[in-house]
């Protein structure tokens, strides 16, 4: 056991994590020429297409270190805020992490909430300065900043490139000699955290797991603590590049589970497994649920495809604990799910994955938060709205409440005033402003979720030339005024594009609903007024003109009355079209209503 290492790797988007962890497993020999490409752990087509880590990746590596065999368990994990939720689960298995800061764009505002989850967990963290060769790097005063934020000495900060493989070498000694071996009771009843786990269509769900106390043979009768369930561990192995199965997994240990569950419900991450003969007293603890910020619902094209759908929702929130999901039905789509995500580009990979893994084409509707609302009959009771259509009647309301955030912006001295102009836009109200450096300032706000869930990370890029980075984390609920805007197209509400919005933003809002779906919804045979409402209340109106055949073109001359004749009688047919007619809304018209300020 004291020859073993955990560690994970910790940064900002783009700071050089996968690019270290493939240099990493070069060096150590771990992958074959033949197997060796870019972002090796980055296995799904999406994360290599926009070079982003979606999911955390583990694997071991062995080094011989002064004559000694060590083993590494390396969990490469996501740097999006979007995706914080898989790091917090591989910090959980780890006793050391690996901060990686890019020289040239010195410490973001994710690398620094990533390390505050770290400390928590008393990791050792060791500083790591990755793309010290770049023309642009300034070493020296990043280097600064690193001993600034962390206390430790410059010499601690080991200067690398993953480009080229300058430093890998100091990364693996420091990993030997700085992070603790694992702790842990060989003897004692078997403990083991779930941290990870995948659908394999073969051979059902694969458990990720990182062994506490005592070992785990193959073969024996295992206990998920969770669920109350016991299974027979079929085949436990180690992560190599491909799965090595083995007989057993001792203490400290990282390896993999098949036990055969074909039920995706049954495997919880977070969850401690345990054997069925001799159990453990208590699960592990320091697991916590997952908070979904945004809210939208996901509903199948087809009606008929509900089941699917269904079934390819639960293996994928096995690959990704933090999807939330439970059923609902809507008046326009029929039959979906109400689905919570960490952030708009959770819901976009989400969206993307059900389609490219599972062949489902869904309609996701506009996406909102959580609100909680209070009635005039019973203040006290809380009814919370994940939907604008479970909003309580405005007569009967006493008031709603909205969950704020505290964000905090890292951007250059420059573009202070761009960034504030936009904060104060989404009803920020600035907290704090701090100089980390004459050149670099920290910026912290107070601001409602629902402001920035839909385009305020693209807006935050665009004012501050890609300079600014952002991190937000929730601060409770504070009471605001807050209507329900419905959109009435041919007098029908549709239930999928109502939205809540603040009052001051509501009518600017409805008229830019309604000019965005103008544009978007086909024109019929008929008049089709699109409104914006608050209540009985119309706020904002236009009207798709109907597509109308020449009935006078028949008519050379004559007397006005034969004219009038005929458009009198198209006149009455399109009435009569207009009360039985129905209006198909087209997809784009669901995810234009996201895009208002473009």
């Amino acid at each position: 056991m004291k020859n073993i290492r955990n560690f994970c790797i910790i940064a900002h988007i783009d700071h050089g994590k996968s690019t270290l962890a493939d240099r990493l497993l070069d060096f150590t020999g771990s992958v074959t020429d033949r197997e060796k490409q870019d972002q090796l752990l980055d296995n799904m087509d999406l994360e290599r297409e926009r070079g982003i880590t979606i999911k955390s990746h583990a694997i071991q590596m062995e080094y011989t270190y002064k004559g000694e065999q060590y083993i590494l368990n390396l969990i490469d994990t996501p740097g999006h805020v979007d995706f914080s939720y898989e790091v917090s689960r591989s910090i959980a298995a780890c006793e050391g992490a690996l901060l990686i800061v890019d020289a040239a764009q010195s410490i973001q505002a994710q690398t620094i909430s990533n390390l505050y989850l770290a400390l928590e967990n008393d990791l050792e963290i060791i500083p790591v300065l990755n793309k010290i060769d770049l023309p642009s790097a300034n070493p020296e005063e990043v280097t600064d900043d690193i001993v600034d934020l962390l206390g430790c000495d410059p010499e601690d900060v080991i200067p690398a490139s993953a480009k080229t493989g300058l430093g890998i070498e100091e990364i693996l000694e420091a990993i030997i000699e700085r992070v603790p071996a694992p702790k842990g009771e060989p003897d004692a009843p078997l403990q083991a955290l779930i941290f990870d786990s995948v659908y394999n269509p073969f051979r059902g769900v694969e458990t990720y797991f990182r062994v506490l106390n005592g070992e785990i043979k193959k073969g024996q009768k295992i206990k998920f603590m969770a669920t109350d369930k016991s299974y027979f561990a079929d085949e436990i192995g180690t992560l190599k590049l491909k799965q090595q199965p083995k007989n057993i997994i001792k203490t400290g240990d990282v390896g993999y589970l098949i036990t055969g569950i074909k039920d995706a419900r049954e495997v919880k991450v977070g969850d401690t497994v345990t054997s069925t003969e001799n159990p453990c007293d208590k699960p592990i603890e320091g697991f916590e649920n997952v908070k979904p910020m945004v809210f939208a619902g996901i509903y199948p094209v087809d009606t008929e495809d509900y089941e699917e759908l269904r079934g390819a929702m639960e293996k994928l929130q096995l690959n990704d604990a933090s999807l939330v999901f439970a059923p609902e039905s809507s008046a326009a789509l029929g039959f979906g799910f109400r689905c919570g995500f960490l952030g708009m580009l959770h819901l976009e990979i989400i969206q993307e994955r059900l389609e490219r893994e599972f062949d489902m084409t869904v309609i996701t509707t506009v996406p909102n938060v959580s609100y909680h609302a209070y009635t005039k009959k019973n203040p006290e009771e809380i009814i919370i709205v994940n939907n604008p259509s479970d909003l309580p009647d405005p007569s009967k309301l006493e008031r709603v409440e909205e969950p704020f955030i505290k964000a905090t912006i890292i951007t250059k001295a420059d573009f202070i005033g761009p960034v504030m102009s936009l904060c104060i836009e989404k009803r920020g109200v600035i907290t704090n402003q701090t100089y980390l450096t004459p050149e670099r300032v920290e910026l912290s706000f107070d601001m409602p979720l629902a402001e920035i869930v839909f385009d305020f990370y693209d807006r935050l890029k665009t004012v501050s030339k890609g300079y600014a980075s952002f991190d937000y984390s929730p601060i409770g609920m504070r009471p605001s005024k807050l209507v329900k805007v419905d959109i009435l197209i041919n007098a029908n509400s549709v239930d999928a594009l109502s939205a809540l919005v603040h009052m001051d933003n509501a009518h600017t809002i409805g008229k830019k609903m309604c000019e965005k779906l103008r544009e978007l919804i086909p024109r019929q045979q008929f008049d089709i007024p699109i409104q914006a409402a608050i209540g009985a209340k119309i706020i904002s109106r236009e009207t798709i003109k109907a597509l109308r055949k020449d009935v006078t073109a028949k008519c050379y001359g004559g007397d006005i009355s034969r004219k009038r004749k005929l458009l009198e009688k198209q006149k009455k047919g399109k009435k009569r079209m207009r009360q039985v007619g129905n209006v198909e809304i087209p997809q784009q018209a669901f995810m234009a209503v996201l895009k208002l300020n473009d």
